[in-house]
């Protein structure tokens, strides 16, 4: 592992995001976590916006909700799949009227995930021209996505930091990487992404495991590596949901304080709508609920 970061004494910051409800219970899930969450303070916490632009109402509704219930920083995921720029920049707008200041710019995914990616001729093409064209509507702070082990599109590791480097030149603030479960990966990016030239703060993405056959598959989605060992670590706690938890829960304290020791001080948490594993993680960190920053 690179040791050019010394370990940092700061208190970590941490970031959430979450998806639309599509069912009244899910929403009533959603707003459990939520209420388990925000007394942690969190930097922000970020609404994800559905393949093709497929849940753009409910990420606006569910956006709204928690501006209303709560006190929270709420970004905004916005893609370039599906639309025009026209429409694109009108969504921009939308939530600056809001109250959003913060967006996570992705070129996104298609609704049918065998089809190869074509930019439209009237929309933005790529990452990079959506960053632009928002720094064009309002003064956002943008996130966007960086990945330790390659986005799966990429022709190369050096045309992927390349692309990463057009996202940030374009006007990106920060850069939240895909989930990984090998530290070493992200640490040898980290120093890439340095030596690159690209210094704007760059997050690990943590997903806790919840269900290991579905982490799995998110990993395969987006060419992330699961090590040998956590097969081994969940092999046999399917029908265990106690112990799959306490397994979850050590393997993903475990890798965010080794980060620590790495010098990270942010992270940002993939929390499929679910306090329970987030929640503990954090506690691992040293995050304890403070006043609540549920709305009067």
């Amino acid at each position: 592992m690179s040791n050019a970061v010394a370990a940092t004494s700061r208190e970590p910051i941490v970031s959430f995001e979450f998806f639309p409800p599509k069912t009244p219970g899910m929403e009533t899930t959603l707003a459990a976590t939520l209420e388990r969450l925000v007394p942690l303070h969190p930097d922000f916490v970020s609404v994800t916006y559905g393949a093709g632009g497929s849940t753009r109402e409910k990420t606006l509704e569910t956006i709204e909700g928690i501006k209303r219930e709560t006190t929270l920083q709420v970004a905004g995921h916005l893609t370039c799949v599906g639309a025009p720029r026209d429409r694109i920049d009108a969504i921009a707008r939308r939530y600056w009227d809001m109250g959003v200041r913060h967006v996570v710019a992705l070129r996104g995914d298609l609704p049918d995930t065998d089809a190869a990616y074509q930019p439209r001729p009237d929309g933005y093409a790529y990452a990079a021209d959506l960053v632009a064209g928002l720094k064009r509507v309002a003064g956002f702070e943008i996130s966007v996505a960086a990945y330790p082990e390659v986005h799966p599109a990429a022709v190369s590791p050096a045309a992927d930091l390349e692309n990463l480097k057009r996202k940030v030149d374009a006007g990106a603030d920060r850069a939240i990487t895909q989930f990984f479960f090998n530290n070493t990966v992200f640490l040898r990016f980290r120093d890439r992404v340095a030596a690159a030239g690209i210094d704007v703060p760059l997050v690990p993405g943590i997903l806790p495991i919840s269900n290991f056959a579905r982490a799995k598959t998110f990993a395969e989605m987006c060419g992330a590596s699961v090590p040998a060992r956590m097969h081994a670590l969940f092999d046999g706690l399917d029908d265990d949901p106690e112990a799959r938890q306490r397994q979850a829960v050590a393997v993903a304290a475990e890798q965010c304080l080794d980060l620590r020791r790495h010098g990270v001080d942010e992270f940002h948490f993939y929390t499929l709508n679910r306090a329970e594993l987030t929640l503990a993680v954090c506690a691992a960190l040293g995050l304890r609920a403070k006043t609540t920053n549920v709305a009067a």
